[in-house]
């Protein structure tokens, strides 16, 4: 694999870290900006409401853009907007940094992901989609607990700074590593020369191969099961120390072993996304499914919880990455918007899924609730895989009644 998908890698920890890190800071930021826990808790949707919007305009937009130039600008945004975040009083500040820092993340990860994949040969896009997500499972192993840790020292503002300062070598990395122009990044095979000579070309064919059923209904599943993991992850340190038992002192451990699990997951996925996807996704969603049941009914317990936090990150992510590298795949001719889209049909789940658990909490159904939605909402991938496989089978039945 080529180096400068490693270096991606460390700029796509920064933003995995910013994303997922609020999972540590929500009571903290609630009592300090004077709001409730579900209000704080919306942050994360914020950002996931930035990425969906982001992704595929921003996608469209870096068309346009050298790919080295495109990152570097998403990178630098995304650095100065939790400056802000980390020095302002206001939550309506923060909420608003929090949509723009994730229209950068969005623009970044859509831009990198399309960079990955044409550096790799044609059957790799799974193990290049897991290296630069290898940067996210980093951040849920070390830096969500980090700035889990951070708060309880210094207050959450000092989680924030710690984001921005990660950001400033990944920006030298990009500078340095990533080809300046986007003709160096892309083979022949991956994309034609007329591709690269009319950006508006380029976006109109993308365009048009993103119809493909295929890719709509792995995008759904995407989001269905990546608003499960947010649903439940936004919400795990209340959950921890209410209903578990667990010690504040001890929550980033449990964030960390969560992370740990999620960095199994997508080197689980890497290995098998590219050769055997099918029985992955049906086997790890269907278990995934029984452990969030297993741990709504069990979340008083804290061993319980401890064990299903690493199990559910890893069946999550392995899940949640092969998707990605699915929707890749059913969109080949279309390697920047596909990677846009991707990207906004899992934080659309990512947005969803913490409103959900907050209506669920604020409904007074409890801190084990959200644990409940995210059960509901991989059951409902279930459902819609059957369907769809029932709608082609159908239809290949009647293809082949009429060829006959």
């Amino acid at each position: 694999m080529p180096f400068v998908l490693y270096l991606l890698s460390l700029a796509v920890f920064a933003q995995g870290t910013s994303e997922f890190m609020l999972s540590g800071l929500v009571s903290d930021i609630a009592a300090d900006m004077e709001v409730s826990v579900p209000a704080a808790g919306s942050l994360t949707s914020a950002f996931a409401v930035g990425m969906i919007v982001g992704a595929p305009l921003m996608a469209v937009l870096s068309l346009r853009w050298p790919r080295r130039r495109a990152l570097l600008g998403f990178l630098v945004t995304f650095l100065l907007v939790h400056v802000v975040g980390a020095l302002t009083t206001s939550y309506a500040v923060l909420l608003g940094t929090r949509v723009v820092g994730a229209l950068a993340n969005a623009g970044f990860l859509a831009v990198a992901l399309a960079t990955a994949t044409t550096l790799v040969a044609p059957d790799a896009k799974g193990r290049a989609t897991s290296i630069l997500l290898g940067g996210t499972t980093l951040a849920c192993v070390v830096g969500v607990p980090g700035g889990a840790l951070l708060g309880q020292l210094w207050g959450w503002r000092a989680a924030f700074w710690a984001v921005a300062l990660i950001s400033v070598p990944a920006v030298v990395a990009v500078a340095k590593a990533v080809p300046p122009s986007a003709p160096a990044l892309v083979t022949p095979r991956a994309v034609p020369p007329s591709a690269s000579a009319s950006p508006r070309t380029g976006a109109r064919a993308e365009l048009r191969a993103l119809r493909s059923p295929r890719l709509l209904v792995t995008l759904l599943l995407g989001a269905l099961v990546n608003g499960a993991t947010f649903c439940v992850f936004t919400y795990l340190e209340p959950l921890a120390t209410h209903v578990s038992g667990i010690g504040d002192a001890w929550v980033p451990g449990l964030l960390a072993l969560f992370g740990l699990g999620s960095s199994v997951g997508v080197a689980l996925g890497g290995r098998l996304a590219d050769t055997r996807p099918l029985p992955l996704l049906v086997g790890g969603t269907v278990a995934l499914l029984a452990g969030w049941v297993a741990f709504a009914l069990a979340a008083g317990s804290p061993v319980a919880a401890v064990v299903l936090a690493f199990t559910q990150g890893m069946l999550s992510f392995a899940v949640g990455s092969t998707l990605i590298s699915q929707a890749l795949y059913a969109a080949a001719e279309a390697p920047t918007l596909a990677g846009g889209f991707a990207t906004a049909a899992f934080n659309l789940g990512a947005a969803v899924g913490p409103w959900a658990g907050g209506r669920a909490i604020a409904s007074g159904l409890g801190y084990r609730s959200p644990v409940w939605v995210g059960a509901l909402l991989v059951a409902s991938a279930l459902a819609t895989a059957g369907a769809a496989l029932l709608v082609r089978q159908r239809g290949q039945g009647r293809k082949a009644a009429l060829d006959a």
